[in-house]
């Protein structure tokens, strides 16, 4: 009767889940979304003799054929992270911050027998390359574990109920049954905060090892293998982990008659397909097996390549960025399809970029917009560091509109941002669009949070303009004056002077600027040896031929001078370039050194995707060249 209860609480709680209002596709933290993931990385050990039981690493941009990195050679020798000279089962996590991996390993080498080994060892990274370790020895750490005969297959979960991570495995003492383990991690995941305690255990009493847990919908589904009892994969599944009500749901999981080990579960990127995967350690391969519901699966062997021969592992996906550095420092295996390409700088899809350099930080800030959502329904804006212009870091969410925002919760769109002294300290003012209105944050660091001032700032049309929107703001301080001037406008391009205090516009100063027909959107305005330049985009950000123009004046308030031949950035067909525009200009502090910052559509596919190449786009950054009398040249865009 408790079971039928307990998976009475999970169907409802299911059912509220899907019911509820759809905030659970944007993830709001550090590090890529799923929709800013590229590939998979797949660790794994390949055999039972000693120079087989280190940590390997393969990559797959599709997650379904694999090859090997560094020639199928160690990436983690076992000599240098364990104590028994073997190191087996390797399993990552990448952490809810997004930018840190976790891994643990069996602390074992099958030369010294099955019995022999009381030990694991915890690994973190924040680049899949260098990693820190410790040794957990159970037998040696905690008391009453004389007849501790064995510590198999660490795996870890985050618990968010716990706030923590906790590391299961499986051990055996004496002649009992392998049962299920837990412990939490303490904060540095160099060791346990308590003493290890039982998680699960089969109703049957038989042995279990090798289990799995993946987090869905609020569910906890362990996927584990049986022994003594039948051998194969089980499931059961729980709401809560440490509560020890399990529901164990009936019949064997893998789909073949082979014997099977070491079970993994991982998401296909940008779908709801699931692939539980496991040991044919028999056969020396892998069998992978696909799910929508993680109860009924169906067996791709034919769909499946691997250009080695693993043994139990874990695979997670990575981001673009996240590919290309572990195959920096260990080659891209023949045949794939990457590329060490300068663009795209941002790791996934976003646009409308608005670059700043922090005096109080002295390093540069991109702020998006956060792509990748159907129809431009992105609801959060993150920006991201660099000292170089080359390498950047997802600094996270700094505004949420469901969270940090109450006058608008959709659209997040095009923001600006400016740093300027008020009242004698640097603040950052934030101008961003939401609902197709204008609004503004204020902060004390360029990475926020920043607090919205509670009210749209920009609401209403300009006098004299009956359609377009309100959208697409641009901030500019003039170097002569120090005002600071606030651009906008979607079909039309309005200007006003905003306050001392940067965040309200000075009474009777809107006003619009003339422009041509080329003018659409995306305004941008910069001041180089005296003169002022205006620079828009043309078209729609759907159509391939999205492209920037520009004007100059000698008036941060025009009029603009647009001369024919103002195009200085357009598409590239013969390098697969399209939708080049809404973008921003950076200085190189001292120097006489440009750069444009801007979006594409997301190269290679972005150009077969019809409208929606307009909301999967991605940042991109190359150089800006002016002639002897401060002509803008046309812009060479680059993969």
């Amino acid at each position: 009767m408790k079971y039928q209860k307990l998976y009475f609480c999970m169907v409802v709680a299911i059912m509220h889940i899907c019911n509820s209002e759809p905030v659970f596709s944007q993830i709001y933290k550090a590090g890529p979304a799923d929709k800013d993931l590229a590939g998979y990385l797949f660790a794994y050990f390949k055999g039972d003799a000693v120079g087989e039981e280190s940590v390997h690493y393969a990559i797959s941009t599709d997650g379904y054929h694999y090859k090997a990195l560094n020639g199928n050679m160690p990436v983690l020798r076992s000599d240098t992270i364990s104590s028994t000279g073997g190191v087996r089962d390797p399993h990552m996590l990448r952490g809810i911050d997004g930018q840190t991996f976790y891994m643990v390993l069996t602390d074992m080498t099958a030369s010294k027998g099955w019995d022999s080994n009381r030990a694991m060892v915890l690994l973190k990274s924040t680049d899949l390359v260098n990693w820190k370790h410790s040794i957990i020895n159970i037998q040696q750490q905690y008391k009453g574990q004389e007849k501790l005969k064995r510590v198999w297959a660490p795996q870890i979960i985050y618990d968010p109920k716990a706030g923590k991570y906790m590391v299961y495995w499986s051990m055996k003492y004496d002649n009992g049954p392998d049962v299920i383990y837990y412990a939490y991690a303490n904060s540095d995941f160099s060791s346990f905060i308590s003493e290890p305690k039982v998680l699960f255990t089969p109703k049957d009493g038989k042995s279990c090892i090798d289990a799995d847990i993946t987090n869905k919908n609020g569910l906890f589904y362990l996927f584990y293998k049986t022994e003594g009892n039948g051998n194969g994969i089980k499931l059961a599944i729980t709401d809560s982990l440490t509560s020890s009500k399990w529901v164990e749901q009936d019949g064997y999981k893998q789909q073949t008659s082979d014997a099977v080990e070491g079970p993994g579960l991982f998401k296909l990127i940008g779908s709801d397909k699931y692939i539980l995967m496991y040991d044919v350690y028999r056969k020396g391969k892998f069998q992978f097996c696909e799910s929508f519901d993680l109860d009924k699966f169906k067996a791709i062997d034919n769909e499946v390549t691997m250009d080695f021969h693993p043994r139990h592992g874990s695979i997670i996906p990575l981001s673009r960025r996240e590919l290309l550095n572990v195959t920096e420092r260990w080659g891209i295996p023949e045949g794939m399809g990457l590329e060490f390409r300068k663009n795209p700088i941002l790791d996934g899809h976003y646009a409308d970029p608005d670059i700043l350099y922090s005096k109080l930080t002295k390093k540069y800030y991109i702020y998006p917009t956060s792509d990748g959502f159907d129809g431009w329904g992105g609801t959060y804006f993150k920006t991201f560091s660099s000292s170089d212009l080359k390498n950047w870091k997802d600094e996270g969410v700094i505004l949420d509109l469901k969270k940090d925002v109450k006058w608008a919760d959709r659209n997040a769109w095009a923001p600006t941002i400016a740093e300027k002294k008020v009242n004698g300290k640097v603040r950052y003012y934030y101008y961003f669009t939401a609902a197709q209105q204008i609004g503004v944050g204020v902060a004390d660091q360029p990475t926020g949070p920043f607090k919205d001032s509670g009210k749209p700032l920009i609401n209403f049309k300009p006098k004299g303009i009956q359609g377009g929107q309100e959208i697409d703001p641009a901030v500019f301080t003039d170097p002569k004056t120090g005002h600071s001037y606030l651009y906008w406008g979607n079909g039309y391009l309005a200007v006003a002077r905003l306050n001392d205090d940067m965040v309200s516009l000075k009474d009777n100063t809107v006003s619009t600027l003339k422009t041509d027909p080329t003018f659409r959107e995306g305004t941008y305005v910069f001041f180089r040896k005296g003169t002022y330049y205006f620079m828009w985009s043309e078209d729609d950000t759907r159509s391939e031929n999205y492209r920037v123009r520009y004007g100059t004046s000698n008036s941060p308030l025009g009029p603009i001078a647009i001369k024919e031949d103002n195009l200085i950035l357009q598409k590239d067909p013969s390098k697969g370039i399209y939708g080049t525009g809404h973008h921003s200009v950076i200085k190189i502090p001292g120097k006489d050194e440009w750069y444009i910052v801007y979006h594409r559509f997301s190269y290679p596919d972005g150009i077969k995707m019809g409208d929606a190449a307009g909301f999967n786009r991605e940042v991109c950054i190359d150089a800006l060249y002016f002639d002897e009398k401060g002509k803008i040249l046309p812009v060479k865009p680059t993969l």
